[in-house]
C-alpha cells in the first residue's frame, strides 16, 4: 500500500496545486491514503472550515495541523465538527479537536497523529515522546500501521523521535520549517523517516512569503507585511510504500510542479 504525506500547504497557491495534482497522483501512483498538513493554508496562517472542505473534496483523506492551529478566528469552534481533521495530540487535553484519526481502506487501518516538538517552539505542548507513547498504548489493537507527523523546528528533536518510534510505526515525517531535508530513509526496523518533507506552495519565496519584504526586514528590522508569494508553485511531500503489517518498504521525496 502507499501513503502520500503532503508538507505544509501555504496559502492559495498551495491549495490550488493540491486540488490540481492530488486526483492525478492518486490514479497515476496508486495511492491509498493522502494526508496533508494544512496549518498554513489560510493566507499562510491557520486554516478555515471551508478550506478544509475544499481540500478533502479534492482527494485528501485527512488534514493535520501544527502550531498555527488557532490562528483563524472561530476555528476553535469549527474544528469540533471536522471529522477528518486532527490537531497536535500533545496540546493540553482541554483544547478542542481530535488528537488522532484512523483511516481505513481495504481492511487496513492507518493511524494518523501529529505531535508538536518543543525545542524553539512557542505553543504550549506536553512531551511529544511520552505523549505518542501513551497514545500508541491506548490505541493498541485499533490500527495496523501509523503515520506520525512531528511538527517542529530542530532536526535533532525530529531525528530523536524517529529513532524512538523505529519499528513501532510506519512512518515518522517532519513538517514546520518549509524547507525539505535530504534524509528520506528507512530506519533499522523499517520505519520511514524524513526530518522535513518541505512546503507545498510558492518556492520562489522565503518559506512561502514574498522575497523583498523579508530581505528588507533582515536589513533594517522594520515591520512589514509578508504577503504570500506566487512564483514556482510546487507540491512537496513524501510517498511511503508499506506492507500489510505496516512496515515501510520504500520512501520517496516528491517535489512536483503542475503541468
Amino acid at each position: 500500500m502507499k501513503l502520500l504525506f503532503i508538507g505544509d500547504i501555504v496559502g492559495k497557491p498551495g491549495r490550488e496545486i493540491v486540488t490540481t495534482l492530488v486526483p492525478k497522483l492518486r490514479v497515476e501512483r496508486g495511492i491509498d491514503f493522502v494526508i496533508a498538513n494544512g496549518e498554513n493554508a489560510a493566507a499562510g496562517s491557520g486554516i478555515t472550515a471551508s478550506i478544509c472542505k475544499t481540500l478533502l473534496e479534492s482527494g485528501v483523506d485527512a488534514i493535520t495541523l501544527g502550531d498555527h492551529v488557532w490562528d483563524q478566528k472561530g476555528f476553535e469552534t469549527d474544528i469540533v465538527g471536522l471529522e477528518r481533521v486532527c490537531r497536535p495530540a500533545n496540546l493540553p487535553a482541554s483544547c478542542p479537536g481530535r488528537t488522532h484519526l484512523i483511516l481505513e481502506k481495504n481492511g487496513f487501518r492507518l493511524l494518523v497523529v501529529t505531535v508538536l516538538a518543543r525545542s524553539l517552539m512557542n505553543l504550549k505542548a506536553d512531551c511529544p515522546f511520552l505523549g505518542i507513547d501513551a497514545l500508541l498504548t491506548k490505541l493498541a489493537g485499533q490500527f495496523d500501521g501509523a503515520l506520525v507527523e512531528v511538527h517542529g523546528e530542530t532536526t535533532s528533536e525530529k531525528q530523536a523521535l524517529g529513532w524512538h518510534l523505529d519499528g513501532r510505526v510506519t512512518a515518522v515525517l517532519g513538517t514546520h520549517t518549509h524547507v525539505a531535508t535530504a534524509d528520506a530513509s528507512l530506519l533499522r526496523k523499517q520505519t520511514a523517516f524524513m526530518c522535513d518533507v518541505g512546503m507545498t506552495g510558492p518556492h520562489e519565496s522565503v518559506i512561502g512569503r514574498e522575497i523583498e519584504p523579508v530581505i528588507s526586514r533582515f536589513l533594517d528590522g522594520m515591520p512589514r507585511r509578508f504577503e504570500i508569494a506566487t512564483g514556482d508553485n510546487r507540491l512537496s511531500g513524501a510517498l511511503v510504500e508499506f506492507n500489510a503489517v505496516g512496515r515501510a518498504e520504500k520512501i520517496e521525496w516528491l517535489n512536483l510542479k503542475s503541468e
